[in-house]
């Protein structure tokens, strides 16, 4: 009995996802925002402190930024790294998203005007935390098997 065209299209999909260069390629699609801001910060320390210390009022603001730099990058590395690691990355990242968007985009302590942008941008982020929350659980469940 030949196949379904819907089996052949989901055993086509399947292969596909279990293709080590398109998870590589996920995570570095992933990790691609948080490595440019990096990269930038590093070049800018000035401004990287200037933005952590108008953003959160966290002195010394330079150690602050610094550890956002670390954070970035290092959370990237490991993510597009993959392996038994890139749990650690993704957490990393994660949490840096989220306290980021509750002090940049804290939508109900902002001004009418500027209310539906900052809301927009706190939930995009919230949808970038789940993506990277995921991206944890699956990278732990696989830190025994195959790198991938």
């Amino acid at each position: 009995m030949p196949a379904s065209p819907l089996s052949a299209i989901q055993q086509a999909v399947e292969n596909l996802l279990g293709q080590s260069w398109l998870a590589l390629l996920a995570r570095f699609a992933v990790a691609l925002p948080f490595l440019l801001s990096g990269i930038a910060k590093l070049a800018d320390l000035g401004g990287a402190t200037a933005e952590v210390r108008g953003l959160t009022g966290f002195e010394p603001a330079a150690l602050f930024a610094v550890l956002v730099i670390v954070t970035q990058l290092g959370g990237s590395a490991l993510l597009i790294a993959g392996g038994r690691h890139a749990w650690i990355g993704a957490a990393a990242l994660a949490g840096f998203t989220a306290i980021a968007t509750l002090f940049a985009h804290a939508f109900w302590l902002k001004p009418a005007g500027e209310r539906f942008l900052h809301q927009n941008i706190f939930f995009e982020h919230v949808s970038i935390i789940g993506g990277l929350a995921l991206l944890a659980v699956l990278a732990s469940r696989s830190a025994g098997g195959a790198r991938s």
